[in-house]
């Protein structure tokens, strides 16, 4: 009986992390790894990596969305259970970075600017790319908004 709560408990209160790549250079994605990695260890916070859309709470999203991509995040999106976080992590998820044309405020002919042009986005995380130590703290901020969710 106790571990069976005690499992309860650990599933409520650990959020499970995902992330997903649509475009751009990869260096945010690096660096996303990089915190996964024991150096940074973001499961010290209680955090675990999963790798399917369908078992994330939280999801990163890195790179810019490419007009290849817009099915595919939207797809990802829908797959992820209520409730969900999504944060921005590097310039290029949050405006399209140095892929935009700035020219009108118009993307160019591939790049359609930063993921909050086709899903909402509930935390950005500005840098090209961000530190691991950013990452960090998008994912508490977001693990935080996860538990005012889930109430």
């Amino acid at each position: 009986m106790v571990l069976n709560a005690l499992f309860r408990w650990a599933f409520r209160r650990s959020p499970w992390v995902g992330l997903l790549q649509v475009g751009g250079c990869n260096g945010c994605t690096i660096e996303v790894v990089d915190a996964l990695t024991p150096r940074f260890d973001i499961e010290r916070f209680g955090a675990v990596y999963k790798s399917t859309p369908r078992h994330v709470d939280i999801l990163l999203v890195t790179g810019c969305v490419t007009v290849g991509s817009v099915n595919f995040l939207k797809r990802i999106y829908d797959q992820i259970p209520d409730p969900k976080v999504i944060v921005a992590v590097g310039t290029c998820a949050v405006s399209g970075g140095i892929f935009t044309n700035r020219v009108e405020s118009a993307s160019s002919y591939a790049v359609l600017g930063g993921i909050d042009r086709v899903i909402p986005v509930d935390i950005y995380v500005a840098g090209c790319p961000p530190k691991p130590e950013a990452i960090i703290d998008a994912l508490l901020e977001a693990a935080k908004l996860l538990a005012e969710k889930r109430q």
